[in-house]
């Protein structure tokens, strides 16, 4: 298959030459670690000590890898990109709340974003997170089995009553609805209550998405016992697959309890498990829909090759590639240049909110080995082809 993702013409057509400049300044300080732990630090402090510092954020760092405040200052972006046939996602990137009136807050966006998607051909995902709507903690304590107070119980109906509504519009309005994962320990619980909006909501197609974190050796199985669940049960599956961001954290937390880590034993094993998911779920297309979330060239062009060997169309809407904003504009672009499905989360919220989001990008970007390289080859590339 020929290196499409090589065209740094296409990949940043969009770019102006200040924003070219802006995104080659931005990718040199991530990729020093000393410098993303040190410019974290003084964010930090300077967000809490209620600095004047969200302008320079805003003119950074968070108009690269953001969408906007609010969902309509995202339209600018959502418009200029499905210009270059780059659909969004609206990603409202606020976490770690918890209290009840957060959450109901977050499920009222959800609801917004929905209501948004129907309108725009340009936004064919909503996405939440399952923090959003109620409390790691209460996640956790569902998944172990652990009894629960009559006030916890309560609590938690409230938690699936909103995974309820926000499910059951997207269906109504028949928009696609992708739900994060998150930490492994709050997972299981997550995913039992996703199975069941898929269950209920999924009889014709596949609307509501769940994600499947494929660093995680369990995941495979996880995802072939569902698809059993699924034949017998008479649902479709959607599921966003991705490798995962949460790491570090899992592996400190299996070291800490003396736990075998439910992350795969290096990145190649991760790798061949991510394209194992996509494989087996193209396989089986006719009652799935995939959502291949994934900055990796290389499992990019093997979906390309086997949706172009199984005789399924690049615009077949039960397939589309995922990346985030402000990162993999060669695999995005010239994706959507070729005829792909393609979507780009477009995280948003008030600046200090979405701070969490924005460092945990930058972390990402500083291990995940040869990502930032990549994005800085491919940008030095396009400033010699201008000429800058």
């Amino acid at each position: 298959m020929n290196k499409i993702f090589d065209n740094t013409q296409v990949a940043f057509s969009l770019k102006s030459d200040t924003e070219l400049e802006r995104a080659y300044f931005l990718f040199k300080l991530i990729a020093s670690q000393p410098l993303v732990k040190i410019g974290t630090a003084v964010t930090n402090f300077a967000l809490k000590a209620h600095l004047p510092v969200e302008g320079l954020i805003r003119s950074t760092v968070f108009d690269h890898f953001c969408g906007g405040v609010n969902e309509v200052d995202c339209l600018k972006v959502v418009d200029n990109m499905f210009t270059k046939g780059v659909s969004s996602v609206l990603d409202y990137s606020v976490e770690g709340k918890e209290e009840e009136a957060q959450f109901d807050a977050a499920l009222e966006m959800t609801l917004k974003t929905i209501e948004f998607a129907r309108e725009r051909e340009a936004i064919p995902f909503a996405v939440f997170k399952p923090t959003g709507f109620g409390r790691l903690d209460l996640y956790e304590k569902v998944g172990e089995k652990s009894v629960l107070t009559e006030a916890e119980q309560k609590e938690w109906n409230r938690v699936i009553a909103r995974f309820d509504l926000a499910c059951k519009t997207a269906h109504e309005k028949d928009v696609l609805l992708l739900i994060d994962a998150e930490e492994s320990w709050m997972q299981d619980a997550a995913d039992a209550i996703v199975t069941d909006m898929m269950r209920k909501y999924n009889k014709q197609k596949a609307i509501v998405f769940n994600t499947l974190q494929m660093y995680r050796w369990d995941r495979l199985d996880y995802l072939k016992s569902l698809h059993e669940q699924a034949k017998s049960e008479g649902f479709y599956i959607g599921m966003k697959l991705v490798r995962g961001a949460y790491m570090e954290k899992e592996n400190d937390r299996a070291t800490e309890r003396g736990l075998k880590s439910p992350i795969c034993v290096s990145k190649e094993a991760t790798d061949i498990n991510y394209d194992a998911a996509v494989l087996y779920m193209v396989e089986n297309i006719d009652k799935m829909a995939i959502f291949a979330g994934t900055h990796n060239e290389e499992s990019s062009y093997k979906l390309m090759q086997l949706m172009t060997e199984k005789g399924i169309t690049k615009n077949d809407k039960r397939i589309f590639f995922g990346q985030l904003l402000g990162m993999s504009d060669n695999i995005s672009f010239n994706l959507a240049e070729n005829g792909y499905n393609v979507a780009k989360y477009l995280p948003f919220g008030p600046v200090r909110d979405v701070m969490p989001y924005l460092i945990r990008r930058a972390e990402e970007n500083t291990s995940v080995a040869g990502q930032t390289s990549r994005e800085l080859t491919l940008i030095k590339k396009e400033k010699e082809r201008r000429k800058l």
